[in-house]
């Protein structure tokens, strides 16, 4: 028996999350334009009442920050936070309400994934407040995602299909909201270390907003932790999925959709893993194997759902 009073609760506190996202990402945002115009000002320094020179780069990880920047950067953090605690509402009422696991369809998995990538980076930027700097490009497709999931996968809560009524489901489905929140991060990590790289070669000055991101190597240095982080849990989420297809069907692997996809997902990350620690592809070469396997991620979302439907545990409900 579905309790509707939760479900209906759950549905207004995703509204509310998409909110207080979208405005956190207007504090990030103007977080960046104010600490932009602070390095403005510090770039250039008169030596010996001389004519202004470029000041030398900083040594830390990102250029000081005006008071105003930094006021804006804690608001934007708070406002974070608040999202993320009415995003886990989302779930929790959800699961209460239809007496199972938040996991069952594909708005609630993708609704799960997008949580644990706001987790990620909200730990990442709360241990390394230096991080805090790329909230905007985690936090904004963070909005979009859930504009999208609510518009294009919403489903009423309702309960499992027999044959997902699985222990093992339960675990598979976990550790893939996990693998792909946190690989959400670590591609968007790699993202930006590839713009801010290549900034930071042409030893370009002035106002531009990749002034205000970390520098290359703690970008890249946080892409690598987090997917070092994640592709031991992407790995035990394909193994569970495995054991859960034998138990409901017979088989440990038939190559459907789903499958073909997580196991590509699996050898990009490895093979992501190998060349950054691999003489000749660190750098630029291993982050685009990351951005690749982003794209393989989001693209096996999306495809599942719009044309494999039916062929996977998240396809329906009963």
């Amino acid at each position: 028996m579905i309790d509707e009073s939760l479900a209906a609760l759950s549905d207004k506190l995703f509204t509310v999350s998409v909110v207080l996202y979208s405005l956190a990402v207007v504090a990030f945002c103007a977080e960046l334009a104010f600490g932009r115009s602070a390095v403005a000002t510090r770039q250039l320094v008169t030596a010996g009442g001389g004519a202004p020179t470029p000041a030398a780069p900083p040594a830390a990880d990102v250029l000081p920050e005006s008071s105003t920047a930094r006021r804006l950067g804690v608001v934007a953090m708070g406002l974070t936070v608040a999202g993320l605690l009415c995003h886990a509402g989302v779930l929790v009422t959800r699961g209460l309400a239809a007496h199972r696991l938040p996991g069952g369809n594909m708005y609630e998995f993708a609704t799960a994934v997008v949580l644990v990538a706001v987790v990620a980076y909200t730990v990442l930027a709360l241990r390394a407040p230096v991080l805090r700097h790329i909230g905007a490009f985690v936090v904004g497709p963070v909005v979009l995602a859930m504009v999208l999931i609510g518009l294009f996968l919403y489903a009423s809560a309702g309960p499992l299909v027999a044959a997902l009524r699985s222990w093992w489901l339960g675990v598979h489905v976990t550790t893939a909201i996990l693998g792909f929140g946190i690989f959400f991060v670590s591609g968007i990590s790699s993202v930006l270390y590839l713009l801010r790289s290549r900034h930071e070669e042409k030893a370009a000055t002035g106002s531009s907003l990749l002034e205000r991101l970390p520098s290359a190597a703690a970008l890249d240095r946080t892409a690598h932790r987090t997917a070092v982080f994640g592709f031991p849990i992407w790995t035990f989420a394909v193994i569970a999925g495995a054991i859960w297809a034998e138990s409901a069907w017979g088989r440990f692997w038939g190559w459907d959709p789903k499958e073909t996809w997580a196991f590509i997902a699996w050898v990009v990350y490895a093979a992501y893993l190998h060349a950054r620690t691999t003489s000749g592809w660190r750098g630029r070469p291993s982050a685009w194997v990351n951005v690749v396997g982003l794209g393989v991620m989001v693209f096996n979302l999306l495809y599942v759902n719009m044309v494999s439907t039916g062929l996977h545990s998240y396809a329906g409900l009963g």
